[in-house]
């Protein structure tokens, strides 16, 4: 693979980082109650968490002008991982024996494919 691809494709997981990152905030913003229903969707965490949500689409669309889609459809994938590591980190949520067996499957489907 080439260097331009090579930051592309970081361009790429950097977009889907961000991505697992402002749905932390949105699901901790639910936690939380607020004193109307236009307080639960206009606040500053939310708001946030959308703008970042835009953000990482916009890296998206640039990363995809260089890197293979179905590369972008690979990268893509890693979300999964970092949705369950903020899981287990961040909300200390337990990883049960099927959501390791496809994370391995997830994570031994971006090896073979960078191969």
């Amino acid at each position: 693979m080439d260097k331009q691809v090579m930051l592309y494709a970081g361009i790429a997981l950097a977009g889907v980082f961000i991505s697992a990152v402002s749905q932390v905030i949105l699901k901790k913003a639910a936690g939380k109650k607020r004193e109307s229903v236009f307080r639960e969707y206009l606040n500053l965490p939310v708001i946030l968490a959308y703008g970042m949500f835009f953000g990482a689409t916009l890296l998206s669309v640039f990363a995809l002008r260089v890197i293979p889609v179905s590369m972008g459809g690979i990268l893509d994938s890693a979300g999964y991982i970092f949705i369950t590591l903020f899981g287990v980190f961040i909300f200390k949520e337990k990883i049960t024996p099927k959501k390791a067996a496809a994370l391995l499957l997830i994570l031994a489907g971006i090896i073979v494919y960078s191969l």
